[in-house]
């Protein structure tokens, strides 16, 4: 019995242990996505209607402030950033001449893989890489090329993007759907986002966390116009079937062609649906319709000050017609801190961020 006490002990410091070098060994963490990770790059794009600096966002914010997060309070890259014990990396357009030793976001409302939108009202996803290889110039002037390197190989690079490209197709009257059957836009979604990934590999990146696609056609604003608001079923498919070749893409990419590319996938899809079919396990009581917004289910039209929004909103998967709650934000990046769960993939994060 006391050898079993001795060992589960072990085992606990071990786990401790491994958490604690985890957030230790985080040089740096440089954000590529859009809305759902950015901290207020579209407050710095003048022509941009895609901007979330207005209430009712941040609602539930430090002093009750809109600072861009499309949320009504912190979103996923803060709850990231903490969990990490650094600070939330600020909007690369906030400073622009900054070294951003400790990290930077390039996340953009709007932004897609593709280059599909207006490059006025977001930054893209190669414009983000164009930003990334300014910012690998400054960190390789400062600390000498070596040090930069070495620098970058111990930071996190979070990728949390396609959503747009996949709302964009199934618009309604899109030109995209016109050019392309779904299976060749979402090969060409992973194509392009490959050699994305090929060029931050050059300039230095080698621990990727990439967080799938959530079942889109559950959000507020793709929900089937009926009686029910059932999800969008068309719209998750192909989803899910972007979250697959994006999977078989990472596996191809670090087993047969690039030297010290280390990742970790998350599930969002699977813990979105298990928040849709057992709300009331993680305190939701409302699945459907969005906290802030007009018309039915309140999807209408995003939020804005013309808005209504919900009071109790930790009850809320949704704060507006695409975007989660604070709430809902934490959840599952909780989840991707969980060892035990089954959400994260090939390896756990605390395993990729001690490599």
């Amino acid at each position: 019995m006391a050898n079993k006490l001795i060992l589960a002990t072990f085992y606990c410091l071990c786990v401790s242990s491994l958490v604690c070098r985890a957030q230790t060994t985080v040089a740096g963490i440089y954000v590529f996505g859009d809305s759902l990770v950015d901290v207020g790059n579209n407050n710095h794009l003048p022509l941009s209607l895609v901007k979330a600096n207005f209430p009712y966002n941040g609602v539930d914010f430090s002093g009750n402030k809109a600072t861009g997060r499309f949320s009504n309070g912190k979103n996923a890259a803060d709850f990231l950033a903490e969990r990490l014990g650094v600070l939330t990396p600020p909007p690369y357009l906030s400073q622009p001449n900054n070294t951003f030793a400790k990290g930077v976001s390039f996340a953009s409302g709007g932004a897609g893989i593709l280059n599909t939108t207006d490059q006025r009202s977001t930054i893209s996803l190669p414009r983000q890489l164009g930003y990334f290889s300014t910012v690998n110039q400054r960190l390789s002037k400062e600390m000498g090329t070596k040090a930069a390197q070495e620098h970058l190989s111990k930071s996190l690079f979070p990728f949390v993007i396609g959503s747009n490209d996949i709302i964009n197709y199934f618009q309604s009257n899109s030109d995209i759907a016109k050019k392309y059957t779904p299976q060749q836009y979402v090969n060409l979604m992973v194509s392009n986002l490959k050699e994305m990934l090929k060029g931050a590999h050059s300039l230095g990146a080698r621990k990727f966390l990439f967080v799938g696609l959530t079942p889109i056609g559950c959000a507020p604003k793709q929900r089937y116009p009926s009686a029910t608001n059932e999800c969008n079923n068309d719209v998750n498919e192909w989803s899910n079937k972007y979250n697959d070749e994006l999977r078989q893409m990472l596996l191809e990419l670090q087993s047969s062609e690039l030297k010290d590319f280390h990742y970790s996938y998350f599930d969002t899809y699977n813990i979105f649906l298990d928040f849709i079919h057992n709300p009331s396990t993680y305190g939701f009581n409302e699945t459907k319709s969005a906290c802030c917004g007009l018309g039915k289910l309140r999807a209408n039209l995003p939020c804005t000050p013309l808005s209504v929004f919900c009071s109790g909103r930790n009850g809320h998967v949704f704060w507006d017609v695409y975007h989660p709650t604070e709430a809902a934000a934490s959840i599952f990046i909780a989840k991707l801190f969980d060892v035990s769960a089954d959400y994260v993939s090939p390896i756990t994060l605390h395993h990729l961020l001690s490599l």
